[in-house]
């Protein structure tokens, strides 16, 4: 009996040292990566600005072709939503909103996950003239964990595990763009 209660003290300490923790660890994260695509800047905004693209470039969007999407409101617009729906749990069920856009230099969407766990982040994507002729493209993101599932920000790289995806899309980007 006294093994049990010992073991249930340690096991109580560790709990509350670990929220004890959680209420000093960061909870926001982010992270940009960034690519130069050979074509105008016009051509590039024009592009990433029209949401349903996304489609054809975003890693998890091509990982599931069969994914259900809805749209409301005018793609390329403040306000238009592009969601999902799928079946793959990286994929998720979510929504993003057009929420700014600065023409030819960026265009700022709301992001919504609600499935494998409800999330909110700030997505960002600038476009930059670097020539007549090239366009660096950046891609950020902005997000938080609430307490105390923010402990997990002191073992999970987020920028790592998620920014590796946006290096890949916007690789796509570019083949895209290039063609």
């Amino acid at each position: 009996m006294n093994t049990l209660i010992i073991i249930l003290i340690i096991l109580t300490g560790i709990f509350a040292l670990l929220l004890i923790i959680a209420l000093f660890a960061k909870k926001e994260y982010g992270f940009e990566r960034e690519i130069a695509i050979d074509k105008p800047n016009k051509v590039v905004f024009d592009y990433v600005k029209l949401l349903k693209n996304q489609a054809n470039y975003s890693k998890w969007a091509t990982m599931d072709p069969e994914m259900k999407r809805y749209f409301r409101g005018t793609d390329g617009a403040v306000g238009f939503v592009y969601g999902w729906d799928s079946e793959i749990k990286k994929v998720g069920k979510g929504e993003q909103t057009i929420k700014k856009i600065s023409e030819g230099e960026s265009i700022e969407f709301d992001l919504h996950f609600m499935r494998p766990f409800d999330s909110n982040a700030t997505v960002r994507m600038f476009t930059e003239v670097i020539s007549e002729n090239c366009t660096k493209v950046r891609w950020g993101f902005d997000s938080y964990m609430k307490y105390p599932i923010n402990l997990m920000l002191l073992i999970m790289n987020m920028e790592k595990r998620l920014g590796d995806d946006f290096t890949a899309g916007l690789r796509n980007l570019k083949s895209i763009l290039e063609k």
